[in-house]
């Protein structure tokens, strides 16, 4: 498999970006041409729930910069075929997050179901957040979580996130706000 320059590496997992031709091509339903672009197998479960999809295409609509913060495919190499996703909701600092803090940025990920319970998501929502604190020296995340979903407030755990808030999404229902913070020298670094 061939590096794109943007991608974000781990111990087994590649992180690309899913540029607007390889989204365009997945919501047309053209999966082919869509691995064509992306470089690797896409399952059909990705078009399941096309929500992740569409949303990228609507924030790189409104704001063009959100462009390295959009959804990344979460490619596993020795398969040669993407496993689920992770994003960010918006670049740092949004309105909507400020009540809980400054400066920090959203995310989310999801993990297609063959490929759950084996530590993916954990290392994706590390490596992302690793970017994201490298790359631009953001040293706060948010996340939400629906109360309900254990292996998401595993996860959040391991990493130190705390509770911070709930609001009611409507689609997933309640869901209560996480907050990691970042020690700032590690922001620098």
């Amino acid at each position: 498999m061939l590096a794109h320059p943007h991608d974000i590496l781990t111990p087994r997992l590649v992180l690309r970006l899913i540029e607007r031709d390889v989204a365009d091509a997945c919501l047309q339903g053209d999966l082919q041409r869509a691995e064509r672009l992306l470089g690797t197998g896409i399952p059909g479960e990705l078009l399941d729930e096309p929500t992740a999809l569409k949303y990228a295409q609507a924030q790189l609509d409104a704001d063009p910069q959100y462009q390295p913060w959009s959804i990344r495919a979460i490619i596993l190499p020795a398969a040669r075929t993407m496993i689920g996703h992770v994003r960010f909701h918006s670049r740092p600092d949004p309105d909507y997050l400020r009540p809980f803090a400054r400066d920090a940025v959203e995310f989310g990920y999801h993990v297609f179901s063959e490929h759950r319970r084996h530590g993916y998501a954990t290392e994706a929502a590390g490596a992302v957040m690793d970017w994201a604190q490298a790359a631009f020296g953001i040293g706060r995340f948010i996340v939400s979580v629906s109360p309900d979903n254990k292996p998401s407030l595993a996860l959040i755990a391991r990493f130190g996130f705390t509770e911070v808030g709930q609001h009611m999404d409507e689609i997933d229902g309640i869901e209560h706000i996480y907050l990691r913070e970042v020690a700032a020298q590690a922001a620098q670094e």
